[in-house]
């Protein structure tokens, strides 16, 4: 099959699973706008830690999917089994560690000056999202156990399923039904943990009952932990992990700054970054498909096709991101007021999503770059790019024009100061690890 082709399909398939995903917290924001703004600005603080943490522990378990293409390139089905179940005692121990800091947020909210009202309800929604960190997390393992055998199409039907019961769930539990009322942004957490504990029990089921996933033997006969199969895993994972840590938190902690300029810029961010997160499903889909094509080809040991493939990867992500960041450009005032009915909400968000147009392309280009370094074994690099250009220019910098001013302008005491950082950093970041896949790629043999 032609690789435009395949790696197109096989995107769709996982983008309309990670926007079923992303459409969680679409619901949570749509039904705490509805709510109140204190209801958003508590959204908008708590979603950004809980994502902080998650994808930073998902980031050491994608380290997954380059061995496990590998091993599918090369035909080592048993290999594939024995990985997968090696991954899920770190995927348990991942769980625990981040359920433990979900659980004890007290410090960061203090440093970060979140208002002491808002507090409060934070620490509940993240003390009921610890509980379901695990089974998303394990449910993530399967999704790429999946996409590494080139089937996603499984992982996408449970998920478009399970937003089908969270969009009812959240309005039921949050805003209450007949005149009785709801649980507010507590209520959306709980819908979470019910949802994604069912996403659990299906992946059990297809784990055990599912002829496709038999000639794998996970668990036939369960093994115990190989510290030679798990260490490589860590070699890569808790480098991937900390980097996507840097770049999640460097977005995410933008929430816990924007707190202190009050509700209205919050909840204004809130909407921009939910748009953000939706934008940025299709570069991760086309980073997660070319990756996996990449790395099998090199599992393959046909280095000149996984070049060919990461090139047109490199052509396909830049192609849409600068289609998708002219569409929110066009569309910034009307998409503003899906979100929120407010006029001062809605003019301040259109504002900040004029800048995500900008923003988009360069998390685009990373995002593929990341992917792509880390099909060639390069986790090192990425992370003290990240740590510079994430952490201090785009974090630090937005802080600093925020409150401190420059030498030619006063402080803006506006969110846009974090996105015009931010937007700098990333396209810096995209061309450092677009340079650095270059070397790489010239120091292939060529198979």
């Amino acid at each position: 099959m032609n690789e435009r082709r395949l790696i197109a399909g096989q995107a769709a398939t996982v983008f309309i699973g990670q926007i079923a995903v992303m459409g969680f917290g679409v619901t949570d924001t749509l039904v705490a706008g509805r709510s109140s703004p204190e209801a958003l600005a508590a959204l908008s603080v708590g979603s950004s830690l809980y994502i902080t943490v998650f994808v930073a522990l998902m980031g050491v378990l994608q380290a997954l999917l380059p061995i496990l293409s590998e091993h599918v390139g090369a035909g080592r089905k048993h290999a594939i089994g024995h990985c997968f179940e090696q991954g899920l005692y770190i995927c348990v121990l991942l769980s625990l560690a981040g359920a433990f800091f979900l659980c004890h947020p007290k410090q960061i909210l203090e440093w970060t000056q979140v208002p002491a009202d808002l507090q409060g309800v934070v620490s509940d929604y993240l003390a009921i999202l610890s509980l379901a960190l695990a089974p998303a997390l394990l449910f993530r393992m399967f999704s790429t156990l999946n996409q590494s055998l080139g089937h996603p199409r499984v992982i996408t039907l449970i998920q478009v399923l399970a937003l089908a019961v969270k969009i009812p769930l959240s309005m039921w539990l949050a805003l209450g039904v007949d005149g009785q009322p709801g649980m507010g942004l507590i209520g959306c957490a709980w819908a979470t943990w019910w949802v994604n504990l069912a996403m659990l029990l299906a992946m059990i089921g297809l784990l055990v009952w599912a002829p496709m996933y038999r000639p794998l033997r996970i668990g036939a006969p369960w093994r115990r932990p190989d510290w030679a199969t798990i260490k490589p895993m860590l070699a890569m994972g808790l480098p991937n992990g900390l980097s996507l840590l840097v770049e999640v938190s460097s977005f995410a902690f933008m929430a816990l700054f924007i707190a202190r300029l009050g509700n209205l810029p919050l909840a204004a961010h809130q909407i921009a970054s939910n748009v953000a997160t939706l934008l940025y499903m299709v570069p991760l889909s086309l980073s997660i498909a070319t990756s996996a094509r990449v790395s099998y080809w090199i599992g393959a040991n046909q280095t000149h096709r996984a070049l060919q493939v990461q090139w047109l990867g490199i052509r396909l992500v830049a192609c849409c991101a600068m289609a998708l960041g002219l569409l929110v450009w066009l569309c910034r005032q009307p998409l503003a007021a899906v979100y929120s009915q407010q006029a001062e909400v809605v003019a301040l968000a259109s504002h900040l999503l004029g800048w995500l147009a900008v923003f988009h392309l360069g998390d685009a280009m990373q995002a593929l770059g990341m992917f792509l370094l880390r099909c060639h074994k390069v986790t090192l690099a990425p992370l003290l790019v990240y740590a510079v250009m994430l952490w201090g220019l785009g974090l630090g910098g937005g802080q600093w024009i925020a409150y401190h001013g420059t030498p030619w302008t006063a402080a803006l005491q506006d969110p846009v100061a974090f996105w015009i950082s931010s937007s700098l950093a990333l396209a810096l970041t995209s061309m450092i690890f677009l340079w650095l896949l270059r070397k790489v790629s010239q120091r292939e043999p060529r198979g």
